[in-house]
């Protein structure tokens, strides 16, 4: 039986667990299929207080876990398939294992959204990507393109200039959500061109052979489709909480991120509480998650002191 069990390793869960280390709750932390969460597909950090000539997201990531596992939190590199929050201990099933908790943290973040189109999920990694650090470097000299108007779109396709010869950003709207500063940022940039009013309706290219070749793009106001070379596509369209999990055995809102109370990460269940992307669909920093996450350690304690 562990007193607490994190389930998600970005900023907000890995500074639950070195809370909850530092109180000597030996905190248990599953680190899931994408181990420092989002942070780990993201350049340079340049936001994050103490770094002021900025730090690159999987570096600053490793600085947190080595901290929590310093103080005593154990990591595991593992998925949680199911859980059952119904009664105490709370159970959580990892393969054929059965882990109990007598409370539990929610870190498990959101993940990039997609097209949806077949041809997309065929040729993700072969010229398709929702990570322009991750594979930013493969795209040296090429044409590829950016889907997305907020400030992610910006920022990717800002940096992708380091490598690409022309990026276009492909946009549904005649304007960007994006903020003032990252707009004014890839506009100006010389390689960086726009496509508004327009969408992605198909993907070719073979995954054995070459990649990713052409797509089609229609207008959305003259309906016309244009094919168009690119050697690759980067998503930039938003996320989506990772919630599934915990569907009918928490309160979620109608975006399915994880309803806490006002100020703080108690969620709809005694004893399970929720912070970081999770639950936060207004800021969405590490910053504001990794805040979360203290809070949730603090608020876990708390409970546990008072069963």
């Amino acid at each position: 039986m562990h007193k607490v069990i994190i389930i998600g390793s970005g900023p907000a869960g890995l500074t639950a667990a070195i809370y909850a280390a530092r109180a000597n709750l030996k905190p248990l932390v599953f680190e899931g299929v994408q181990p420092g969460g989002q942070l780990t597909i993201t350049t340079d950090v340049e936001n994050y207080p103490g770094f002021p000539k900025g730090i690159l997201g999987p570096e600053l990531m490793d600085k947190f876990r080595k901290q929590a596992q310093e103080f005593g939190a154990e990591t595991l590199f593992e998925n949680v398939d199911k859980v059952d929050f119904s009664s105490k201990p709370f159970k959580l099933h990892v393969g054929d294992k059965e882990y109990e908790a007598e409370s539990v943290i929610i870190s498990t973040g959101a993940s990039a959204k997609l097209l949806g189109l077949e041809s997309e999920s065929k040729l993700m990694g072969f010229g398709v990507s929702a990570c322009a650090t991750c594979d930013g470097f493969f795209f040296k000299g090429k044409d590829i393109l950016v889907v997305g108007g907020g400030d992610s779109a910006m920022e990717e396709a800002t940096y992708l200039t380091k490598f690409a010869s022309s990026v276009t950003i492909v946009h549904r709207r005649d304007e960007f959500r994006a903020s003032k500063i990252m707009q004014d940022r890839a506009l100006n940039n010389p390689k960086i061109s726009v496509m508004w009013n327009s969408e992605i309706v198909e993907m070719y290219g073979d995954p054995k052979d070459k990649g990713l070749e052409s797509v089609d793009i229609r207008n959305l106001q003259s309906g016309e489709i244009v094919r168009h070379n690119t050697d690759g596509v980067f998503m930039a369209i938003g996320h989506k909480p990772n919630s599934d999990l915990f569907k009918n055995q928490l309160s979620l809102n109608e975006s399915g991120y994880i309803i806490t109370e006002a100020d703080s990460t108690v969620t709809s269940k005694k004893g399970i509480f929720a912070a970081g992307d999770i639950q936060d669909f207004t800021y969405k920093q590490a910053i504001t998650a990794a805040g979360s996450g203290c809070m949730a350690a603090i608020e876990a304690e708390r409970f546990l002191e008072g069963h």
